[in-house]
């Protein structure tokens, strides 16, 4: 028998940060959210330790699917400092 109903179906997360599941990334791009930006403002994807490192170009590529546009015609995300996680001591001058 096949499993085509929710019940018993594991969840799949592309952004393990945050815990967003592809069902709720799939859900906003069909509510017009086509950039990870968007999906970022709305759902926080790409805002966990990772920054986007890990869940990216999983999200680019889902857009894509479900857009039908090339992922280089898919604005990818502004990147804010610091991209890697660093000591505060290392911003602040301290002792090395």
């Amino acid at each position: 028998m096949s499993n085509c109903c929710n019940e018993n179906h594991e969840e799949i997360y592309i952004c393990r940060c945050e815990e967003i599941t592809l069902e709720e990334i799939q859900l906003w791009i069909d509510r017009g959210y086509d950039t990870f930006n968007e999906l970022k403002s709305v759902i926080r994807v790409g805002m966990g330790p990772c920054q986007g490192r890990g869940c990216q170009d999983i999200i680019l590529r889902e857009i894509s699917k479900k857009t039908g546009k090339p992922i280089s015609e898919i604005e990818s995300g502004r990147v804010r400092q610091p991209v890697k996680p660093i000591p505060i001591k290392i911003l602040a001058g301290g002792d090395e």
